[in-house]
């Protein structure tokens, strides 16, 4: 079974290739919106925590819808202006499901800013923009990563299940193989998709230890 797998993708390596990186076009580009959307909100809801709640819960409450019942909502919202299948309502889906990760995130890592550091840029006279920019930013950067990491390592997993609306990507091994009761297909597909997730992660996991102040590196190896 294994050797027949490496077997398939060798035999479709083009394909494979092409097939991962739309899978990647697909996640990157929601990653993206999602990040400029995201961000922006958690810092403003960490400002006013009066409508943090309701924002977090409602976020949560896109989680908990099945992604396959979310695609199947996104078909006739969509079907009156002609995108009901394809990329487009995939890409929106992975936004919505991006939401939580991201807006928590962000959320979190202002409101666990050291009060003394922030007292400390008042008192230097910064703006609020400035205060953001030059000390809760900086601060705040690994543990929002983070968030995205999370978001995209999750949407390459529901990206998959996007083939049944058309999306394309790595599900369309899943599918197909389902369809032709072909179990290296499928299980090269699973497989691909893992890698993605792996290589991803990894990124990820770089670019949030490479955020991380220096001052903070230190403190955490004097903890250990």
């Amino acid at each position: 079974m294994i050797s027949g797998v490496f077997h398939f993708i060798s035999e479709n390596f083009s394909q494979a290739l092409y097939l991962s990186w739309e899978h990647m076009w697909i996640v990157g580009v929601a990653l993206l919106i999602s990040a400029a959307a995201g961000i922006p909100l958690g810092l403003y809801v960490a400002g006013h925590e009066e409508i943090a709640s309701p924002i977090i819960n409602g976020a949560n409450i896109i989680m908990t819808i099945p992604s396959i019942a979310l695609f199947g909502i996104m078909l006739p919202l969509l079907s009156p202006i002609n995108l009901g299948l394809g990329k487009i309502p995939a890409i929106i889906a992975l936004i919505l499901y991006s939401q939580l990760p991201i807006i928590r995130n962000t959320f979190t890592a202002i409101k666990n800013l050291p009060p003394d550091l922030v007292d400390a840029a008042d008192g230097m006279g910064m703006t609020r923009w400035q205060r953001l920019k030059e000390v809760e930013m900086p601060l705040a950067a690994p543990v929002i990563i983070a968030g995205l990491r999370t978001a995209a390592v999750m949407n390459i997993g529901i990206a998959a299940i996007a083939v049944y609306i058309g999306s394309g990507g790595l599900g369309v091994y899943i599918q197909q193989g389902i369809d032709r009761f072909y179990p290296e297909m499928i299980l090269s597909g699973a497989l691909l998709v893992s890698v993605l997730a792996l290589i991803v992660d990894g990124i990820m996991a770089w670019l949030e230890r490479a955020a991380t102040p220096e001052g903070i590196k230190i403190q955490r190896k004097l903890m250990q």
